[in-house]
């Protein structure tokens, strides 16, 4: 049997708190897409990350002025409508409020989020 289309609200489903804010995830469960739809609220106090194994691109659908993304420590500016790739074992930080759209793949698993500890100087 063909598959059938999937028209879903993103706002809709539940939040879950991720190192940037709060995700919505979507299509994990659907074969016919090799990856994850996020709708997420990136907060101010969004984590520096990477991923070993995800590739992200973040649509930027809203942000505050002056808003940046750091990727391996160099800071770009982003407005809406700025597409944004972050191949796997990019460090990457948005900094300012935004509400982005992520594909990510292969499907995303919060096991693939990884964090540069330092340790507290003494």
């Amino acid at each position: 049997m063909p598959a059938k289309p999937t028209v879903l609200d993103l706002t809709a489903l539940p939040g879950i708190p991720c190192p940037c804010g709060v995700a919505r995830r979507a299509f994990a469960d659907r074969c016919e897409f090799p990856g994850t739809v996020h709708l997420t609220e990136i907060s101010t106090d969004a984590r520096e990350h990477y991923h070993k194994e995800h590739t992200e691109v973040y649509v930027i659908l809203a942000c505050q002025p002056n808003a940046v993304i750091i990727l391996d420590g160099e800071e770009f500016p982003v407005a809406p409508h700025h597409a944004i790739l972050i191949p796997p074992r990019v460090r990457h930080r948005a900094v300012g409020q935004m509400t982005v759209l992520i594909l990510c793949t292969p499907n995303f698993d919060p096991a693939d989020e990884y964090f540069d500890e330092s340790p507290v100087p003494t």
